[in-house]
């Protein structure tokens, strides 16, 4: 038998991972004050779960929210807060979103190497660094509008490492091969090259960074460009075309003020931004590409035309709203495996591993809006802001949204926010047209503002906790800093949009 007390050490080191002990007592410790508050005050304990549950999202990066938060919301069902058929209803009346994430994701995962092809050109090709950010942000914002930000993140982060890898092979002596010189470390390379490596970090930060701004400002535009818009034009009943030209009035200006911000900043280099590509570097990814695009078979050919052809159906079907969004996902992985010779089991299961997390952690959000809805606690809030004149209320929204977004996750506020509109809707206290210009805000100010922090986007989050972020030396403050400029002129934007042109 084990020693008791060793046995307890296992048991407290287990829980939560590597998460730091004071993260994990704090975990602990609203685990045992939610029973007692609950108790003592309804209101004020589902107050501190919300609280409790935001805070695991601020802390994304020590722990994964799904571990802490579903633990959170475990509770709540246990002691009462919800139930277990509240949890099961907010996730039912959601399945589209649930689709989009398991089947659209999975999609575009077959689509990478058409994706992959088409932003090595872009690279290779454009040699004034402006346009080259310019196009990255403004590409990155066209496929995250019709595909989906996290995916298009994704090949963004493939293609800069893959530079990178490259650059390192070479600049330690291995060319396109291995040989004699795969000892060699990072830290070899960096003394070595150091500062031809620098820069070349410093190129590929912001160009990186432009390109995540770029999801967002194209993934606020469409129903499939981030989860939240997908569950509040389900709620809002409404089509494809119908969600773009709604929003249009507010992503419109804030596109071309964010492509605005993108050229300023290369021209101005300031926040991090303006670095230029050394020539040697240049020279060593222009060979590179040569060298793919001459041994390139026949057959890789034609799976980048088969995927440039699925992706052409991808957007028709969109467009003219031929089945919802998971449906056309789920046709697009079938299309795209069946002409590409993926046909084994094992193939497609990594396509569903990047967005099954995400989609576990959504459900924990529903579970947490059960609690919300419940416990009427946003009520106030919402009747409070209704109270206001009618044309000062979608602007509220937008800032309230968006503050919270920022400092939380865009997909939680939306879920609660629209929900309780809603509720506003059934209950008669708005009409339609209302209830539409409150979407419209609620949508805009979850998705624009949130590029503040890398707790707002999933898109910014997955790019933190990549493998790339290490190698370019992208931390958390620094992504912060980078993304000032981009709140600021978006975020202004945004409510100007609102306040005179929604």
């Amino acid at each position: 038998m084990p020693d008791s007390h060793t046995l307890s050490q296992a048991l407290a080191r287990n829980f939560l991972g590597h998460s730091p002990n004071w993260y994990k007592l704090t975990i602990v410790g609203f685990l045992i004050a939610n029973p007692i508050l609950f108790q003592i005050n309804t209101t004020v304990a589902s107050w501190a779960l919300v609280l409790e549950f935001i805070f695991t999202l601020a802390m994304a990066l020590r722990c994964y929210p799904l571990q802490p938060g579903g633990l959170l919301a475990f509770e709540a069902v246990v002691i009462g807060m919800t139930s277990p058929d509240a949890v099961i209803h907010e996730t039912e009346a959601n399945v589209e979103v649930i689709f989009l994430l398991i089947f659209m994701v999975a999609g575009i995962f077959f689509l990478k190497q058409m994706l992959l092809f088409t932003f090595t050109k872009i690279f290779i090709n454009v040699r004034s660094k402006v346009l080259l950010s310019l196009l990255f942000s403004a590409v990155a914002a066209f496929l995250s509008a019709f595909l989906d930000a996290l995916t298009v993140t994704a090949v963004i982060i493939t293609v800069a490492a893959g530079f990178y890898g490259v650059y390192h092979r070479v600049a330690s002596g291995k060319h396109f091969h291995h040989d004699d010189h795969d000892h060699l470390s990072d830290e070899d390379v960096v003394e070595l090259h150091r500062e031809d490596l620098e820069r070349f970090r410093a190129f590929l930060r912001s160009l990186v960074m432009h390109a995540a701004v770029g999801t967002a400002l194209g993934g606020v535009m469409t129903l499939v460009g981030e989860p939240q818009n997908l569950l509040i034009a389900s709620v809002a009943e409404w089509n494809f075309l119908e969600f773009f030209l709604r929003m249009l009035p507010i992503t419109l200006p804030v596109l071309i003020v964010g492509l605005i911000t993108c050229v300023a900043l290369e021209n101005l280099r300031i926040f991090g931004y303006g670095a230029r590509l050394p020539s040697v570097v240049r020279q060593v990814l222009t060979e590179y590409d040569q060298h793919e695009s001459e041994t390139r078979s026949m057959r890789e050919k034609a799976i980048i035309l088969v995927q440039a052809v699925v992706a052409v159906f991808l957007v028709v079907a969109l467009g003219n709203g031929w089945a919802v969004v998971g449906l056309i996902g789920l046709s697009v992985i079938v299309l795209a495996t069946a002409f590409t010779g993926v046909t084994e089991e094992h193939q497609l299961g990594d396509a569903f591993s990047e967005a099954l997390p995400f989609t576990a952690l959504l459900v924990v959000f529903f579970a947490i809006v059960a609690v919300i809805h419940d416990q009427h606690l946003f009520s106030p809030i919402i009747e409070w802001v209704l109270l206001l004149e009618r044309g000062q209320q979608p602007a509220v929204f937008f800032l309230a949204n968006g503050f919270l977004s920022a400092i939380s996750d865009n997909v939680f506020v939306a879920t609660v926010y629209i929900g309780e509109v809603k509720a506003a809707l059934d209950a008669a206290i708005i009409d339609r047209e209302q209830f539409d210009l409150l979407a419209v805000a609620i949508n805009t100010g979850t998705n624009i503002p949130s590029v503040a922090t890398p707790n707002g986007q999933a898109a910014f989050l997955f790019l933190l906790t990549s493998t790339l972020a290490p190698l370019i030396r992208l931390s958390y403050m620094r992504m912060v800093v980078m993304a000032v400029p981009y709140t600021i002129t978006m975020t202004i934007t945004g409510f100007l949009a609102v306040v005179f042109l929604l």
